[in-house]
């Protein structure tokens, strides 16, 4: 089990590996994939960086439409 001191040490890797827009990278995701365990290749990274961040707006949306 990871400790607090490595989870932070990571989460500021992972943060200083974001492109210029603040978005990971393909390349990062891939890499956080199959630090995970799973295989994938570097465009099936791509895609479900791409699902994920539609996933991410659409909850976000639906969550400002509800508030408001």
């Amino acid at each position: 089990m990871m400790n607090v001191k490595q989870s932070n040490m990571e989460n500021k890797e992972v943060n200083e590996e974001v492109n210029e827009t603040r978005k990971i990278t393909p390349e990062k995701a891939l890499e956080m994939l199959r630090s995970e365990g799973l295989d994938v290749t570097l465009e099936q990274a791509g895609n479900i960086l791409d699902f994920l961040r539609k996933l991410a707006n659409i909850t976000v949306t639906k969550y400002l439409k509800t508030r408001g």
